[in-house]
């Protein structure tokens, strides 16, 4: 893609840098459910509120409708991707299929390198906060990125950058809807205690354990999330709109 004049290619390289840049913040507001689920999300509010130009802001858009979080109609412009039970129920058993393996063959080929990775990934994500000080219903940004660096140390010996690829696109969608999917007051869990006891399997070399640990950790997440449909909670429409922070369960 070619932006301005060819000749010195500081035009290319200051609009993409602005693309990377609008690109990051927008996933980032996608994953923690920031924007209103179902709405068109028109260019020129991105362009307003991501503080970018057009050209770079559409780069960053058809990123992120090639990664499935955001849907794209011809001639129509972009939108956020609806959100239903059914799907949810598809993407839960998708994602235990396929982290199942990729748990089973990173315990078969463990390293000792591995599993202190593992190790230093639970004891980070045990120290951090789970929810915001000044918001006691939003999540610790710091903590969503620890959540996720320790799903992905459990599986990240299974020798195949594909199926961590495939789990990584998995998780971004799961992460999408427990976060957009909690709009009223739920039951807490002992979420540490379920990263604890799938780590502990892990390392004790219990690939059933792990496994069944790790997938009613998932499925646990599913049940809840079907919970706040089945209340009234589900997400609303909306046209590129900034939602107000709530409580999540952890995925």
């Amino acid at each position: 893609m070619t932006y301005g004049n060819a000749d010195t290619g500081q035009g290319k390289g200051a609009k993409s840098t602005l693309a990377s840049s609008v690109y990051h913040q927008l996933r980032e507001d996608l994953l923690r459910g920031a924007l209103e689920a179902e709405g068109k999300l028109r260019v020129e509010w991105v362009v307003s509120r991501y503080g970018a130009g057009a050209s770079p802001v559409r780069e960053a858009l058809n990123r992120l409708a090639a990664e499935g979080l955001l849907g794209r109609h011809d001639q129509r412009g972009f939108f956020l991707m609806p959100v239903s039970a059914a799907e949810l129920e598809e993407l839960t058993r998708t994602r235990c299929w396929l982290e199942e393996r990729a748990l089973r063959e990173s315990i078969a080929h463990r390293t000792a390198e591995w599993e202190e990775q593992l190790v230093l990934a639970l004891h980070r994500l045990a120290r951090a906060e789970r929810r915001q000080p000044s918001e006691p219903a939003t999540n610790n940004p710091e903590w969503e990125k620890l959540h996720r660096a320790f799903h992905r140390a459990l599986i990240s010996a299974c020798r195949s950058h594909w199926l961590i690829g495939f789990c990584d696109q998995l998780s971004d969608q799961a992460s999408r809807y427990r976060l957009i999917s909690q709009r009223g007051p739920g039951s807490e869990r002992d979420d540490l205690g379920e990263h604890r006891t799938i780590a502990e399997h892990t390392l004790d070399g219990d690939a059933d354990g792990a496994v069944e640990a790790l997938l009613s950790h998932y499925r646990l997440t599913a049940e809840m999330c079907m919970a706040r449909f089945n209340e009234g909670y589900g997400p609303k429409a909306g046209s590129g709109k900034v939602s107000r922070g709530r409580k999540q369960p952890s995925m």
